[in-house]
């Protein structure tokens, strides 16, 4: 399916590894002008070996100057997706300022700044646009020592809502793809003993975690003009675990 995306200029975070480095590269490959952005230099320097080509921004979301500073003058971007994010797994109990500060900071703030520097630059235009955040089925769910997590990944459900309908009027959609345990590195260092995955997995009817190309088809067809009438929406990519 020809999703026609090719000429278009997209920014994704979270660029140098996991979902993000595949969503450049299936960008890359439909066609589109794609800016990826990482804290990662090695990583962003091997994605450009991989995809000649793609823009590159080396800057840590969590410093919103550092962050202001690299992507004020970034330039036209018609497609953002949002898919920077962190991690840090306490029990409620033990859960530090730093975790908490680390994790909203750039799960959920970070989402905010550059989404602002995109839908302004649109709305200057008067062009459409569309946004993609990653979510998380954690969202939905309470899961045992991701407070923090679950927390930051519920407030990016109902920032993505917001933002539909505040951003709707001038042509910008907003959704999320809300994902079960993928098997990224974040993923596998979150999920890697067999007894935690094994209680996942009893809760996911399809009975397997995703693969990272359920999660970039995904986005890629949010990001055309195929969901052309879909914003404000929460999509689950998650064999089912949120039906249950």
């Amino acid at each position: 399916m020809d999703l026609r995306l090719a000429g278009r200029r997209a920014l994704v975070t979270g660029a140098g590894k996991g979902i993000g480095r595949s969503i450049v590269k299936a960008l890359h490959a439909a066609g589109a002008r794609v800016v990826a952005v990482s804290r990662t230099q090695a990583d962003l320097d091997s994605l450009v070996r991989e995809c000649p080509g793609v823009e590159t921004v080396c800057v840590d979301l969590a410093d919103w100057e550092a962050t202001e500073q690299a992507l004020g003058g970034v330039g036209p971007v018609d497609l953002l997706v949002n898919n920077a994010a962190v991690a840090c797994l306490q029990p409620f109990l033990e859960v530090t300022k730093e975790a908490y500060d680390m994790s909203f900071n750039v799960n959920l703030r970070a989402v905010i700044q550059v989404s602002q520097i995109v839908a302004r630059g649109l709305i200057a235009r008067g062009a459409p646009g569309v946004i993609v955040n990653v979510s998380s089925q954690a969202s939905q769910r309470g899961l045992t020592n991701h407070s923090v997590y679950c927390s930051t990944k519920g407030a990016l459900d109902i920032l993505t809502k917001v933002m539909a309908v505040e951003l709707g009027p001038h042509k910008i959609r907003v959704n999320a793809v809300n994902p079960t345990v993928v098997m990224t590195p974040m993923g596998q260092a979150a999920w890697s003993d067999p007894q935690k995955a094994k209680a996942m997995l009893d809760r996911i009817p399809l009975g397997r975690f995703a693969e990272v190309e359920n999660v970039v088809d995904t986005i890629l067809f949010l990001l055309s003009d195929r969901s052309s009438m879909t914003t404000g929406s929460t999509v689950p990519v998650d064999g089912g675990f949120l039906a249950t």
